[in-house]
């Protein structure tokens, strides 16, 4: 009888630790790959358009948030051609927007203006995870976080977004869908398709 019982919890021992945690797509899990993943740390960029522009681009309600801080200007032009629609804007920052922007610039862009890191993605919570065989949808809710004072006159902290993004379970354990298949989506197509949802 002893032996039995020896035997016995040798075995489950052993199943136990065949087993990883990768094994079973949890919310914990689900929740660690997607944070951990390449799509979702990339910051959001920011495109920081000076010298000539269309009307356009200097309404945009983008454009507007600068001008209304006072870190932009611009004075109207005559549109060059292939620049529609009139009228143009000569852009430029204003002091107080250099002071801003220096510090911030990741790479600039020739004869454009300056590229910014302006906000990172935070997940909120895992949704709901479908499965079927080694197949799994998540959804989950995120959020974007100003990593400045730009981003934080760009975002609403209080936006947040719902995503779905596919899961397959391979032999080491489940993974995030990199490449688009037919019944799930990729992380980062998930983050660009994003809708934003009621808090």
């Amino acid at each position: 009888m002893r032996a039995t019982k020896t035997l016995l919890l040798t075995v489950l021992l052993c199943l136990g630790a065949a087993c990883s945690p990768r094994d079973f797509l949890t919310r914990r899990l689900a929740t660690d790959l997607i944070s951990a993943s390449d799509a979702f740390k990339t910051p959001q960029l920011f495109w920081l358009r000076t010298g000539l522009v269309s009307n356009r681009d200097f309404s945009s309600p983008d454009s507007m948030v600068l001008q209304r801080r006072g870190w932009i200007i611009g004075t109207e032009q005559r549109c060059p051609g292939g620049i529609d629609p009139p009228p143009c804007w000569d852009v430029a920052l204003t002091p107080l927007g250099v002071e801003m922007v220096r510090p911030l610039i990741s790479s600039p862009m020739p004869n454009s203006g300056p590229t910014l890191q302006v906000a990172r993605r935070e997940l909120l919570s895992i949704d709901g995870i479908s499965k079927a065989g080694n197949f799994a949808d998540v959804e989950f809710t995120w959020r974007w976080v100003s990593m400045n004072q730009v981003g934080a006159a760009l975002h609403d902290s209080g936006v947040r977004y719902r995503s779905s993004v596919g899961f397959r379970g391979y032999d080491d354990g489940w993974r995030i869908v990199e490449q688009a298949a037919p019944s799930n989506q990729s992380l980062d197509e998930a983050l660009r398709t994003a809708e934003p949802t009621a808090p």
